[in-house]
């Protein structure tokens, strides 16, 4: 009785200061604006609302398909870049990733005959070989992970090209569709689903299911703490008990699986692997994250908001084109958003944390 009425007295002389940031009362609309994604929330209603207005195709059943279809491969890759970035890391080899996974998915049907279970089960191994790659160096050579993945990307990008035309003579790889088990993978991973007469692709629901497992490990789970404390301070986390090391090198190999997804689904789907595939994807992935509230210093953002960035993304793709634009435009519109998303992220965070004080 004597603690609890102790720890009551301490609570009551605690509530008589109201500058303790501990027990301030949050409204719920302070809590909603500094959620990371409530800006990127924010611009994609504002983007679907202008591009519904310019077009009838665009918020038609059909549009939603149309435009949800390059958000998905792109959002898969988005979230786990966002997930990395959180951890205070880049990687910039993640695009050409895709097109590395792509190609030795056709490479292994095409030329050594292998089944296409197996040739993903060898190219998902060398994706997380190059993942781990990644994080071993960034980890133990202290280097900037923007050097390292910069180099990765240089390597993959030669390799692609080199090896495709040894083995083909040209900058491509054909015949995925000839190559025992294709039907069944191209079902799970490539195939579409009818909705209220729309064909949308199954690359859409991969997109929610890795969102979701992304935000529950983020929110729910140990490693999801581990993640933002060291993208806040590796040192302090290191000094509590994270294991930083593991837990990068983790978000490398993450990566490097969503982009054996992609670049799987990509190869599926169309049955043939250009070797210059995924080049220069990667700054989108950053681009999606941030404009989803990550921070390019780490420790801040979700899954979700790098979803809603790649959504944007897909809308403007599309929308541009039902619009009846020039799709010359497409990138000078991404990087307003980019610049819009940004300055209105941080003047959402600035409101936010004058209101909890």
């Amino acid at each position: 009785m004597t603690t609890l009425a102790s720890g009551a007295a301490h609570r009551s002389q605690h509530a008589d200061q109201p500058g303790d940031e501990r027990i301030a009362q949050t409204g719920r609309l302070t809590r909603l604006l500094v959620r990371p994604e409530i800006g990127s929330v924010i611009g994609a209603v504002a983007v679907f609302i202008f591009f519904a207005a310019q077009s009838d195709i665009f918020r038609s059943i059909n549009g939603f398909a149309n435009w949800l279809d390059p958000a998905s491969t792109l959002g898969i890759m988005a979230v786990a870049v966002a997930l990395l970035m959180i951890g205070g890391e880049f990687d910039l080899s993640a695009g050409v990733l895709t097109g590395t996974t792509g190609l030795a998915l056709a490479m292994l049907t095409t030329q050594l005959g292998l089944n296409v279970w197996v040739a993903m089960a060898l190219s998902l191994a060398l994706a997380l070989v190059i993942g781990f790659s990644n994080g071993f160096l960034v980890v133990r050579t202290k280097l900037p992970s923007f050097i390292v993945t910069l180099g990765t990307f240089l390597m993959l990008q030669g390799l692609n090209l080199g090896v495709t035309k040894l083995f083909t003579g040209t900058v491509q790889v054909r015949g995925i569709g000839r190559a025992d088990g294709f039907d069944s993978a191209q079902a799970i991973f490539a195939s579409t689903v009818t909705i209220a007469g729309a064909d949308f692709r199954v690359s859409i629901f991969w997109w929610i299911v890795v969102t979701a497992l992304a935000t529950w490990v983020l929110t729910r789970t140990r490693p999801g703490n581990w993640i933002f404390a060291i993208g806040g301070n590796a040192q302090a986390a290191r000094s509590v008990g994270v294991p930083v090391d593991k837990a990068k090198i983790a978000l490398f190999m993450t990566t490097a699986f969503a982009a054996w997804l992609v670049g799987t689904i990509t190869a599926l789907r169309l049955t043939s692997v250009q070797a210059n595939a995924g080049i220069g994807e990667e700054l989108t992935y950053i681009v999606a994250a941030v404009v989803g509230g990550c921070l390019l210093t780490g420790g801040y953002g979700s899954a979700v908001g790098a979803s809603v960035g790649a959504l944007i993304f897909g809308m403007a793709e599309k929308g541009i084109v039902y619009a009846g634009w020039d799709s010359d435009w497409f990138k000078f519109f991404l990087g307003v958003m980019l610049l819009l998303a940004t300055l209105l992220n941080s003047f959402v965070r600035r409101y936010a944390e004058e209101k909890r004080k």
